[in-house]
């Protein structure tokens, strides 16, 4: 079994910035891709960041220049810094990894956390 932890949601304004920070555990012997997403209420889910497991970053449009994604390999966590916050960014963030459990496993499983709400007043 696999779990994921998000933390560091929570309430700021336009302009402010938070940092989100996922911590994988369980059965792990490898992580390889990371990734945060985030779904707002009516919209479907949308990939906000990823994160590859030798550290290439991808984003998306709306967030390229004010995010950041990175992870530490060694305690297995994954972190999200949002600078520059917009009220548009507000939405639950979901933390996902790609996680091999097992030696007979090739590129892993997907795990999801259950989620951080950051709300950005305006």
């Amino acid at each position: 079994q696999v779990q994921l932890v998000e933390s560091g949601g929570g309430l700021v304004q336009a302009g402010g910035s938070l940092r989100l920070s996922c911590a994988a555990s369980g059965s792990i012997l490898s992580i390889n891709s990371m990734a945060w997403y985030r779904q707002a209420p009516g919209k479907q889910r949308e990939l906000v960041a990823h994160i590859s497991s030798g550290g290439s970053t991808k984003y998306a449009d709306s967030v390229k220049g004010r995010f950041a994604i990175s992870r530490d390999n060694v305690k297995n966590m994954v972190y999200l810094q949002m600078n520059s916050l917009k009220p548009e960014d507000t939405a639950v963030y979901y933390c996902a990894a790609w996680v091999v459990t097992t030696i007979r496993e090739i590129n892993g499983n997907s795990y999801w956390g259950q989620g951080t709400q950051v709300t950005v007043s305006s």
